[in-house]
């Protein structure tokens, strides 16, 4: 099994806005990196459209926000309605090869009086718009990575933590392709910043084999992969005139993963400010 520094689960006592400037700061100094790049966001705007009569509006200011708001019509019906925003290259959403490397984060906030989740997205080539969540229930509060190619793990199942309305937490990931093979397979590693202020984490989570003979790729999230954000309004549960709006802001993209000497520089550079520490897995 191989050596892997990796963030602790519980971290940090600093504003999340100040941590991840530092840290996505610290990896782009290190790796002289901007993101492949990625300059913008695409927002999808009802994808999936059970509630017709809705009215939909949106902000995008990437990277500071990207905003997602849908209201029920009078006589909603259906199960939901859902949009998204992918990353993009000059207006053009980007698609992520296999082998790229990616830290991505977003302070995420749902409100309003709908019910729905939002997610931050890491979405493969078969279904670019509807899965790969790492997803936050507003309803009945759950945490968890699931679907598409993405590791499960559960937040709220493993830590305890559930998702509250109305509160903001940071959430990502950061993605290492390694060697994409089945001895040392693709990892993701997902982070939640709650809103005490502290910071839990999956540890690295390996990706299984995938299917090579679809010719995307194996060992990994896969090739023509998407990143960015989901939200999704359930619309009869909701009721007429719900309305539920998705934030997510201070948006950090970054194609380059920690090594073990630059995330033990940046450990060190944060614990005169948060007190993170490090431990080795």
């Amino acid at each position: 099994m191989r050596n892997e520094n990796v963030w602790s689960p519980r971290l940090m006592r600093l504003p999340t806005k100040f941590l991840s400037a530092i840290v996505c700061a610290g990896l782009a100094t290190a790796f002289g990196v901007n993101a492949m790049a990625v300059d913008s966001a695409v927002i999808t705007e009802n994808f999936f459209h059970d509630d017709t009569g809705d009215t939909f509006a949106a902000i995008n200011t990437y990277p500071a926000l990207v905003s997602i708001s849908d209201t029920t019509g009078s006589a909603p019906v259906g199960f939901a309605n859902a949009s998204n925003f992918h990353l993009a290259d000059g207006g053009v959403q980007h698609a992520f090869a296999n082998n790229e490397a990616s830290s991505f984060f977003a302070d995420l906030n749902i409100s309003g009086t709908g019910l729905g989740e939002a997610a931050i997205q890491l979405s493969s080539w078969w279904g670019k718009n509807d899965n790969g969540l790492f997803n936050f229930n507003a309803q009945n509060g759950e945490i968890a990575a699931f679907d598409g190619r993405l590791p499960f793990y559960s937040f709220t199942t493993a830590q305890g933590l559930h998702y509250v309305k109305g509160t903001t937490v940071r959430a990502g990931f950061i993605y290492n392709p390694h060697s994409l093979t089945a001895g040392d397979p693709a990892t993701i590693q997902y982070f939640v910043t709650m809103p005490d202020l502290n910071t839990y984490t999956s540890g690295p989570l390996a990706f299984d084999e995938g299917n090579a003979g679809e010719g995307f790729g194996t060992w990994g999230h896969l090739d023509d992969a998407r990143i960015g954000g989901e939200m999704k309004l359930f619309t009869t549960q909701s009721g007429p005139a719900a309305n539920l709006t998705v934030t997510w802001s201070n948006i950090s993209y970054v194609n380059a993963v920690p090594e073990p000497t630059t995330l033990a520089l940046l450990g060190l550079a944060i614990v005169g400010f948060s007190g993170i520490r490090l431990r080795k897995k």
